[in-house]
């Protein structure tokens, strides 16, 4: 494995590939999701699923047997895993999953918001010149998209450092993609490197790694058959 991987998830999948998966979960996450429709039942166990095969591929153990710990904030990271670090995002019927050795990572995706909700979001909690980013675009799905591209960057910063979202909203992640974060403010201490990751319209998606970034950045499609 390289520096940092990335895992793009596919959450709509066929009736054989959830009951699979579904038999990979612990006792929470079961119970977490039968609280849920039938849709957001088979996404949210799609991604815990695949989330446990990746990484109980890279521990040599069955998906079953991966346990979680959970940081101050609620942060996952898989026990008994060494140097790896893992993190995952989802929205609708795409997740992104992250994994990096030695060092701590956070991803965020998200999907399409209202225009005029985006542009009120930003111009309350974003920094001024970042909150004028999104006003200027010309179209509505511009603002949105603008919107939606800051969230998530913003957002896989406060993961990668297990912090609260509210510690970001005064440090500035606009630049052009990938940039170094040199002082992430209340978050932590820095570098942190942040990236927005490739994935399919309408979605939005970044990686942060605390530290440089490597070169490149190795994206693939899991394969749920």
């Amino acid at each position: 494995m390289t520096g940092l991987e990335l895992r793009l998830i596919r959450t709509d999948q066929p009736e054989g590939v959830v009951a699979r998966l579904w038999r990979t979960l612990d006792a929470q996450e079961r119970a977490r999701a039968v609280r849920a429709d039938a849709l957001r039942r088979s996404r949210f166990t799609v991604v815990r699923g695949a989330v446990r095969e990746v990484v109980a591929e890279r521990l040599g153990i069955r998906p079953a047997e991966v346990l979680w710990r959970r940081g101050p904030q609620g942060k996952p990271e898989p026990v008994g895993a060494g140097e790896l670090r893992v993190n995952w995002s989802a929205a609708d019927s795409l997740a992104v999953l992250a994994l990096a050795e030695g060092r701590s990572v956070g991803v965020d995706v998200e999907g399409p918001r209202d225009a005029r909700l985006a542009e009120r979001m930003a111009a309350r909690w974003f920094p001024f010149e970042e909150a004028r980013f999104v006003a200027e675009a010309a179209e509505p799905a511009e603002r949105a998209a603008r919107f939606a591209a800051l969230w998530c960057r913003r957002e896989a910063c406060v993961k990668a450092y297990g912090g609260r979202l509210t510690q970001a909203f005064g440090v500035s992640v606009a630049g052009r993609s990938p940039l170094l974060l040199a002082d992430p403010g209340p978050l932590g201490a820095g570098p942190v490197g942040l990236c927005d990751v490739p994935v399919p319209e309408p979605y939005r998606a970044a990686v942060a790694l605390v530290g440089a970034l490597p070169d490149g950045l190795n994206s693939t499609v899991w394969q749920g058959s």
